[in-house]
């Protein structure tokens, strides 16, 4: 419940102000989904430049010294480590292999994975970070090494990572990203609502659509060139309708059966998410009760997120199809 945003000037079109009015809006309008910290990654010369504070977005101020041909952004909602902790804030950094990398959703075998790869554990108190490290581990950044962590990685995501030669990857799990060509350059946000209503904001009517489906990698280099990838997608049903005689205690959910299928891992991880979904869906104005029908009426948790990013209390913002139609 994170929000990735950016954008990629391939044809150097753009000028530094426009740069910054342009991750501006995108910042402010992706802070819906996350205010405890917002940051940017973005290339000075051959140096990667992360920007990031404890701020939300309307908080942030972005001038850029240089004219930065691709910027990476993230809006944080914090689910694990405390944004206080500069560190546990997104984009992080990759000493080791020079790249950058921004994570929407939530992991939560990034322990298990720790001790399965022997990889150590970092100050760096996010469940995010193992994707950093599951990189590493391969000692290069390419489709092969992107594809190792996706495939790794269990729970809900949307990855975005930056070199140091100006290729963005764009890794798609099951949370949304939304993708446009504006001519000259490229703008993402991780929902359609969100992009859309940057769009408007911005007076960008004139665009096309990129499609981005799960389990693709999809890089655009600083030429604007797309070439994609695949991995295996470990797709996990987290509804509620797989389990019997939930009930509420002390803020989180308990459940009476599960399927043998389902590890306590995957109860945990049910039980932090549906209290990360209430606590968010209140941030939005929408009361817990409404949360506990849902659920009660057999919606899964993702078709939750979703109804949440949608909804009429979601600062009655216009969808992404309504700036499509208006071309």
């Amino acid at each position: 419940m994170c929000c990735l945003f950016g954008l990629i000037d391939y044809a150097q079109c753009l000028s530094v102000k426009r740069k910054e009015k342009i991750i501006k809006v995108l910042s402010r309008e992706s802070e819906v989904r996350g205010t405890h910290a917002t940051g940017v990654a973005y290339l000075t010369g051959d140096k990667m430049t992360i920007y990031k504070r404890p701020k939300s977005a309307h908080s942030m101020h972005f001038k850029f010294e240089t004219n930065p041909q691709v910027i990476m952004g993230h809006c944080r909602f914090t689910t694990q480590g405390t944004e206080k902790n500069n560190e546990n804030n997104h984009p992080f950094y990759s000493q080791k292999l020079g790249f950058s990398l921004a994570h929407n959703g939530v992991l939560y075998n990034d322990v298990l994975l720790r001790q399965q790869e022997k990889i150590p554990k970092p100050q760096i108190e996010t469940d995010s970070y193992i994707a950093v490290q599951l990189i590493e581990k391969k000692n290069i950044l390419n489709f092969d090494s992107l594809k190792f962590m996706a495939e790794k990685v269990e729970g809900s995501f949307c990855f975005t990572v930056l070199d140091r030669q100006n290729n963005i990857y764009l890794i798609k799990g099951d949370n949304p990203l939304a993708v446009v060509d504006a001519g000259g350059y490229y703008l993402y946000a991780s929902t359609e609502t969100i992009l859309g209503t940057a769009l408007k904001k911005l007076g960008i009517y004139n665009f096309d659509i990129i499609k981005i489906d799960e389990g693709e990698i999809m890089r655009i280099d600083r030429n604007g060139k797309r070439i994609k990838d695949t991995f295996e997608f470990a797709e996990r049903y987290y509804g509620l309708q797989y389990y019997s005689g939930w009930s509420r205690y002390g803020g989180y959910y308990g459940y009476g059966s599960y399927g043998k299928t389902k590890s306590k891992k995957d109860t945990d991880f049910v039980k932090q998410y549906t209290k990360d979904l209430i606590d968010y869906a209140a941030i939005v104005g929408i009361d817990e009760d409404t949360i506990l029908q849902l659920i009660k009426e057999g919606y899964s948790l993702d078709e939750i997120e979703n109804i949440i990013y949608e909804s009429e209390y979601y600062y009655e913002m216009e969808g992404f199809d309504d700036a499509v139609n208006e071309i």
